[in-house]
């Protein structure tokens, strides 16, 4: 195990911790998806410290940042780039656009329309763009960030299914405690603010990633978690009463490698090279959340992914 990355992991959390009040689950579950290589959808109502947690990372993992600000008229063009013509030559020049920096925020991405939110589905998946014909690598590592207000509906467009299997995570971001609130004030409204200094670079990023790949899964941790998938589909002998009744179709196959992934970087990021049933369990809401879609049952019953989840949790023995 290299000492100095798992060393530099600590002091990351740390770094953040300096801009971020709280939120400590929110923030533990978005390192872990970005040492992953995955995207991260944050789900939370305004002011709760979404882009100040996207910014910061950037800045303490000392990585390109750009903000996408999703709005109905935003075109595709407007995400990747364009093709430009050059003054008084006969030639295209290729003007990058915004998504092309280390880590994007996709900030309400759900106000996008969905040809402009697909525009983010080959960078998620590939890491590259196609305009008129011709690709571009995008920088690495390459990580988005999408936030969605779950409140307000109106001129709003539900990401497609395919979009949303391509996040690692769904993360749902809580209101601060008073506690919290009272150090989120006495924070930004005095006169000190606090200076976010890089720990990582781009290129140990990457190493952290491939660390996390060695990291041993025991047969009987991979058989928990395998269990865990196949019971969110409603045609299992595994599945609960709650999949049967409100499940109409569950986790891809993408959602057991989230897991795994996701188990792999929690482990690094305890100092363990282990994963074990806890890292499973800990990962599994924000990893399959997003990934059951509900019939209209459960949809008028007010059921949740996250109560259907638990049940699986609560019914699926170890080892």
């Amino acid at each position: 195990m290299d000492l100095k990355l798992i060393d530099k992991l600590g002091r990351v959390k740390e770094e953040i911790g300096l801009a971020m009040v709280g939120q400590r689950e929110v923030v533990d579950l978005t390192l872990t998806a970005l040492l992953a290589g995955g995207h991260v959808l944050l789900e939370g109502v305004p002011g709760l410290g979404k882009t100040l947690l996207a910014r910061t990372l950037a800045q303490v993992l000392d990585i390109s940042y750009n903000r996408i600000q999703f709005t109905p008229d935003l075109m595709p063009s407007d995400i990747t780039g364009t093709n430009l013509i050059l003054a008084g030559r006969d030639e295209f020049e290729f003007r990058q656009g915004p998504v092309f920096a280390s880590l994007v925020l996709a900030d309400e991405i759900n106000r996008a329309t969905p040809k402009t939110q697909s525009a983010l589905l080959e960078s998620m998946q590939e890491g590259r763009v196609t305009v008129f014909g011709e690709t571009h690598d995008l920088p690495r590592p390459f990580f988005v960030i999408a936030t969605q207000n779950p409140l307000e509906m109106e001129g709003t467009y539900p990401l497609p299914e395919a979009q949303l299997d391509r996040f690692l995570f769904k993360v749902l971001v809580p209101y601060p405690s008073l506690e919290e609130l009272r150090e989120i004030v006495t924070l930004t409204t005095g006169v000190s603010q606090a200076e976010i200094e890089p720990i990582m670079t781009g290129t140990e990023i990457l190493a952290v990633n491939r660390l996390a790949r060695e990291v041993p899964v025991a047969e009987k941790v991979l058989e928990f978690a395998l269990k865990i998938l196949v019971a969110t589909h409603p045609g299992n002998a595994n599945a609960t009463p709650m999949v049967k009744q409100y499940v109409q179709v569950g986790a891809s196959p993408r959602g057991i490698q989230s897991i795994i992934l996701a188990a792999r970087v929690k482990a690094l990021l305890e100092g363990r090279y282990n994963v074990s049933f806890a890292d499973i369990e800990k990962v599994s809401l924000p990893a399959l959340r997003h990934r059951l879609f509900l019939n209209f049952e459960a949809q008028g019953s007010g059921i949740s992914p996250d109560s259907i989840i638990a049940e699986i949790l609560a019914g699926t023995e170890r080892g």
